[in-house]
């Protein structure tokens, strides 16, 4: 054999064996659970794994637990256009555009509408993603009740020690509901190493405590100045919680929320591999559930006359006084919704408020006109599309009777 045929037979050998790896290595990582976060977003996986993610990531249950908060029925059909942009809509094909997977709309107690899509039925335990942020709010609003948070004023180092000596050291508490702290934080989903991204790469990937992730933020401007949309911020507040309750934040959920506003349904809260709730996302529940939810801030925090979140923390939280915080064209803020204890006020305010989540998670208030919808979905533009989901919530809410 000659010598070059003996190194195109080594080099051939070679490559065969990469292949080989490569392989191996493919078919490992399918059987592991890196895969999940792979193929999390991908547009042949997203929707599926947006209602199973209980299943895909750790997560702690939030048992339900009493009597169920009934709704009613009165079924009636949708408006079939909104208007947006100086244009008038048709709505069926927003809800395909958006990849919407499940919309219910809630009018004085009764299902008005219920609808779901690509494969999902009333027991999908749909993701809330950042919807997850307007739970904690409520949670932190019940804490201050029991007084165990003694002022909104109080700063984060009061509470989280592990914190003191870091920039979230004197940010209030109030200034962490508000997206205030000043801190730097890069919320760029694009970017595979921006601060979000790092979040839950030191968290599943490197097992660092969420305290350590938090001390390595650099303050950017003073808190209570600007508006501007850090997870890091929810993050902080889930440290207090913990602290303060001395219990997992999946349980005090249950305890002090999910069973006295009568779930239907158990729900669970996607943890990292230590086994601490992500307190900026991940909370999965029914599409109803989340309805009762929504049905709480409509309702004041009460449900059937029994107060379950404080009356005036629902209307502080949703009443922004402060002018950064204002919706519309803003100097001070980063976004043309205004912004409360973690709920969204749409510019041109009648009233209404919502708790938003990437990927086009809504629900979405209007005390008005008496009126809760959710919108569940896995929008890849869904960046592009608050504004105009505004427009044709509003129009569904709008078209509720009413006599």
């Amino acid at each position: 054999m000659t010598l070059g045929r003996r190194v195109v037979r080594i080099a051939l050998w070679g490559l065969g064996g990469l292949l080989v790896l490569g392989l191996t290595g493919v078919l490992w990582l399918r059987q592991s659970p890196y895969w999940a976060g792979f193929t999390l977003f991908t547009e042949t996986h997203r929707v599926e794994n947006f209602r199973a993610m209980d299943r895909i990531f750790p997560s702690r249950p939030v048992p339900r637990d009493g009597s169920v908060w009934a709704f009613n029925a009165d079924p009636r059909p949708l408006p079939s256009t909104y208007r947006h942009d100086g244009a008038e809509r048709e709505l069926a094909a927003f809800l395909d555009r958006t990849v919407t997977t499940g919309l219910i709309v809630v009018h004085r107690g009764a299902v008005t509408h219920e609808s779901y899509r690509l494969g999902a039925d009333e027991s999908s335990p749909f993701t809330s993603w950042s919807v997850a942020k307007s739970v904690v709010s409520a949670l932190i609003g019940i804490a201050v009740e029991e007084g165990r948070i003694l002022s909104l004023h109080d700063p984060i180092g009061a509470y989280v020690p592990a914190l003191a000596d870091s920039p979230y050291g004197d940010v209030t508490i109030e200034d962490a509901l508000t997206m205030s702290s000043g801190l730097a934080f890069d919320e760029s989903y694009h970017n595979p190493f921006s601060d979000i991204n790092m979040v839950f790469i030191r968290a599943m990937a490197l097992r660092q405590p969420v305290e350590q992730t938090l001390t390595r933020l650099k303050r950017a401007r003073p808190p209570g100045t600007f508006n501007d949309y850090i997870s890091a911020d929810t993050m902080a507040l889930g440290l207090v919680l913990e602290s303060v309750t001395g219990m997992p934040l999946a349980d005090y959920l249950a305890s002090r929320l999910w069973g006295p506003m009568g779930a239907e349904a158990s729900a669970s809260w996607n943890t990292d591999l230590l086994g601490r709730e992500f307190a900026l996302c991940c909370i999965n529940a029914t599409l109803r559930d989340w309805a009762r939810f929504g049905r709480l801030y409509l309702e004041g925090g009460a449900r059937e006359g029994r107060q379950v979140i404080p009356a005036a923390w629902v209307a502080d939280s949703v009443n922004p006084r402060t002018a950064h915080l204002q919706p519309g064209e803003n100097p001070a803020s980063s976004w043309t919704f205004g912004y409360g204890y973690k709920w969204w006020i749409p510019e041109d305010p009648q009233g209404d408020f919502l708790a938003i989540g990437v990927w086009g998670q809504y629900v979405y208030i209007d005390p008005v006109r008496d009126v809760v919808i959710v919108k569940t979905s896995a929008d890849p533009d869904f960046d592009d599309n608050d504004h105009e989901t505004v427009a044709a919530l509003r129009a569904i809410a709008r078209a509720a009777p009413e006599d």
